[in-house]
Parts: structure tokens; C-alpha cells; sequence
């Protein structure tokens, strides 16, 4: 609690404001590491690309000269810590409901640090507690994917990387109902409220289907890949116009749960928006770097008329 209370402290922000920021900051970071080589191939690329990776790397001159950032591009961990993430998100999931169930200290702390206006425009409980159940699915459904179709692998990725998922997912457990602390500071939870006897609205009714068939999708795209004996083009329907499906997928989910959160009077909830927008910058970068590495290794045909992520789009 301490840690929050200094955190809280040393922005001086509206901790909405706070989490908007750290969104935008983390992708625009990633961009821009992602524009020179000599940090793109270091940082950025993981599992499998490291190999065509760390060959362009050897041959470019004026990352030869940059001990520094040889010796960084050595901070690394395993390719399977990706299932920290997962648990990250799964911890934060059960920690924020507790803590909003309970009006518990860390809710408090963040409460007594928003804004007025954020408060007044806050999302409903039933927002707030749809939302959560789906972010928990999330978090879940990928742990569980983590564990079942994990394979051997010597691959690592950069430290940076590691340390940035876990914030990411954390701040995600936050950023589903930061909007809704307005509601929830001024209304006692009862059980009568998870329900949900109301008939859903049409953003609802809409957003639920897409988060739930997104979730089916990339729940197929990962069991085919793990179902394929060594590392090729996938030939799969869901892969023949699209690079990285499940990524695209991905972009959705989070779509659809910016939709989901917006408060009243809103299109969209701007935090989670913010929250996408690092989401699809970072998936749109690793579905680059994967498209190259299919030309590179299989040729340029296989895979030179599909999309990156989503078809027509990107």
C-alpha cells in the first residue's frame, strides 16, 4: 500500500490522468525503439525471430560500436516468463475485486486522488462488474493457455520486455474500473447487484458477443499453433489472408471492452482506449517483425498478400 501511496504521490496526477499516461508513454515507447535497428533487433524481437534478429544485427556496422547497448541486449529472460503476465493479470483481477468489494485501503488511496469531474462521470457498477468478469476471463483463459500449450524452448526475450508486460497487465486490472470509482465510493455493494436481472443495453448486448467470439478466436489461432510439429507458414483458413490473427483478435477484445466501460454520455472509456492503443501498438509491431521473418525464412510469396492483424485494416 505504501508503494501505491508513493506512486500516487510522486505523478501529483488525477490517478485516471496518471494511467492514461502511462499507456500512451509505453507505446510510444516501443515505437520508437522499434525505428532504429539497433534497438529493434535488440529489444523488441523475440522466441523464434531472435535468429534472423541477431543476424541482422551482426551485420549492421554501427550496432558493432555500441558496447552499451550489447551489454543491455544481455538482460534476459526465458521465453516462458510470458506466463508472469498472465498470473499478473490474474492477480490483479482478484486483488482490485476485493478491494472494490470491500472499499479496501488501496481503493481508498486511489479515491481520495480523483478528480471531481472523474468522479461525477463514472461508469455504473454493473459496467464496472461486467467489465471485470471479462478482463478476469481474459487473464484466465490466457494463463490457462500459457500452461497447456507451452513447449521447450531455449528462446528469451529482453528484460525491458518482461518488466513492461507485468506493468501493462497490472495497470490493466486498474484501468477496467478506474472510471467507475465515482459509483463505487458511493454506493454499498450487495448481492442483489451481481443479478444483473436488468435487460442489457444495446452496447452490451453488442460488445459481450464480440469480446466472447474474439476470445474463441484467439483461443483457436494459439491451439492450431501449438498443434503444428515445428515452426512453418500456417496453412489454417484463419491464417491464409492474416499474419497474426490472434493478435488482431487481441486489438478486439480491448475494443470491445473500451466500449463496454464507456460512462454515460461517452462513446468510449478513454482509459481503456488508451489501453488499446498500447495493446495495438506493440501486437502490430511483433506482427511485422513475424511477417519479415516468414518472408525471410519461407520466401517472400508465402506470405506477401496477407494482412499484418486484421483484414482490410492492418
Amino acid at each position: 500500500m505504501d508503494l501505491l501511496h508513493t506512486a500516487l504521490g510522486a505523478t501529483e496526477m488525477d490517478p485516471i490522468d496518471t494511467l492514461r499516461l502511462f499507456f500512451l508513454l509505453s507505446a510510444a515507447t516501443a515505437f520508437s525503439i522499434s525505428v532504429p535497428s539497433s534497438l529493434r533487433t535488440r529489444f523488441l524481437v523475440y522466441g523464434p525471430r531472435t535468429t534472423s534478429a541477431s543476424t541482422a544485427t551482426a551485420e549492421a556496422p554501427e550496432i558493432n560500436s555500441s558496447g552499451v547497448l550489447d551489454y543491455l541486449a544481455t538482460w534476459q529472460v526465458p521465453h516462458r516468463y510470458f506466463t508472469h503476465f498472465y498470473i499478473a493479470s490474474v492477480l490483479s483481477s482478484i486483488f482490485w475485486f476485493v478491494q472494490l468489494a470491500c472499499r479496501g485501503t488501496a481503493f481508498q488511496l486511489v479515491a481520495a486522488r480523483m478528480s471531481e469531474e472523474h468522479l461525477q462521470q463514472s461508469m455504473s457498477l454493473t459496467q464496472v462488474l461486467i467489465c471485470w468478469i471479462l478482463l478476469a476471463i481474459q487473464g484466465g483463459r490466457r494463463l490457462w493457455e500459457s500452461y497447456k500449450f507451452a513447449k521447450p524452448s531455449s528462446s528469451q526475450m529482453s528484460v525491458a520486455h518482461w518488466f513492461l508486460g507485468i506493468a501493462f497487465y497490472l495497470a490493466a486490472g486498474m484501468a477496467i474500473w478506474f472510471e467507475g470509482c465515482g459509483a463505487i465510493r458511493s454506493y454499498n455493494l450487495t448481492i442483489d447487484d451481481i443479478k444483473m436481472t436488468n435487460a442489457p443495453t444495446a452496447r452490451t448486448f453488442f460488445c459481450v458477443p464480440l469480446f466472447l467470439m474474439m476470445s474463441g478466436l484467439q483461443h483457436d489461432c494459439h491451439h492450431f499453433l501449438f498443434s503444428l510439429k515445428k515452426y512453418t507458414v500456417p496453412d489454417h483458413p484463419i491464417f491464409r489472408t492474416v499474419v497474426c490473427p490472434h493478435y488482431g483478435a487481441e486489438c478486439l477484445i480491448y475494443l470491445s471492452l473500451a466500449f463496454l466501460a464507456a460512462p454515460p454520455g461517452h462513446l468510449v472509456n478513454k482509459t481503456m482506449l488508451a489501453c488499446l492503443g498500447f495493446v495495438a501498438v506493440n501486437l502490430g509491431l511483433t506482427a511485422r517483425t513475424t511477417k519479415d521473418w516468414y518472408k525471410e525464412k519461407f520466401g517472400l510469396a508465402t506470405v506477401q498478400d496477407r494482412w499484418l492483424m486484421i483484414p482490410w485494416i492492418y
